[in-house]
């Protein structure tokens, strides 16, 4: 797993989820991974130690919307085979947030120093997964034309609780035409292993957003008057959990950049 690799030029273009790992790892750190290995599946990513994996394993099952696993690592090992052959969670994320007792305390492109043999790695689905589905269908999505980190959330719905784990879901939110609304409902619906449909249309604050304009993550993107903001469960979900639940310690991905796997998305698709 000590394979390097170059910053991505027009002669190594991060067209597969090798390739964009690879990057990662070899030291190149974008804000998002948003458009990067156009139809490989990226995700969200959740450490923690031992003693609260089943806890929050747990707390995942019961809120499948904004939690979706994908693949989890054993206890101290870095790779996840299911997810990639060449996978190293510890460096092939373009950036990480490192949590002590709910407080963030690093954002490094590298977590091998704060690795211990106890944590276990979560990956959750990503709604970069079902964009791709929506870009190919000719649903415009405005963050990702102007380059932004998709806008997040924190709302008011209350997640599931699961022994300690408990929170505020987190959305994402995509401003649409209202016939595009329909189309994206319906492709999104087939993804919910990567949140699926949207958990709201309209109207921000019916879920505790004052201020459309002030994302808690990412960027704030344009609404206009003839669109609707449409709002999806979202993985960084975890991170507000963790900022409310305290664990002693923590690391997730930073919002927007995801871990590349080698699935593929149209596999995720139901039928």
């Amino acid at each position: 797993m000590s394979t390097l690799a170059p910053s991505p030029s027009s002669n190594h273009p991060l067209d597969t989820g090798l390739a964009a790992r690879l990057a990662y790892r070899g030291g190149f750190a974008p804000a998002n991974t948003a458009g990067v290995a156009k139809g490989y599946v990226q995700g969200n990513l959740a450490i923690l130690p031992k003693a609260l994996a089943d806890e929050f394993l747990r707390f995942c099952q019961r809120n499948p919307k904004p939690c979706p696993v994908i693949g989890m690592s054993e206890p101290g090992d870095p790779a996840i085979p299911s997810l990639a052959a060449d996978l190293d969670i510890r460096t092939d994320l373009p950036r990480y947030r490192v949590w002590k007792s709910g407080e963030l305390v690093d954002e490094p492109t590298d977590i091998s120093r704060w690795w211990q043999d106890d944590l276990v790695a979560f990956v959750l689905g990503c709604s970069f997964s079902f964009e791709e589905a929506l870009l190919d269908a000719g649903v415009p999505l405005r963050h990702i034309d102007t380059g932004a980190t998709v806008p997040m959330y924190r709302t008011n719905v209350a997640c599931a609780a699961a022994g300690r784990f408990s929170g505020p879901m987190v959305v994402s939110m995509r401003p649409l035409k209202p016939a595009d609304v329909i189309r994206a409902v319906q492709i999104t619906s087939r993804f919910p292993s990567v949140h699926g449909a949207p958990v709201h249309v309209g109207l921000p604050h019916l879920i505790g957003i004052r201020d459309i304009k002030k994302p808690d993550w990412g960027d704030a993107v344009e609404v206009r008057e003839d669109e609707m903001p449409v709002f999806w469960a979202c993985g960084v979900t975890p991170q507000a959990v963790i900022a409310a639940v305290k664990p002693e310690f923590a690391i997730t991905h930073a919002p927007g950049a995801m871990l590349v796997t080698d699935l593929i998305n149209a596999r995720l698709a139901a039928t």
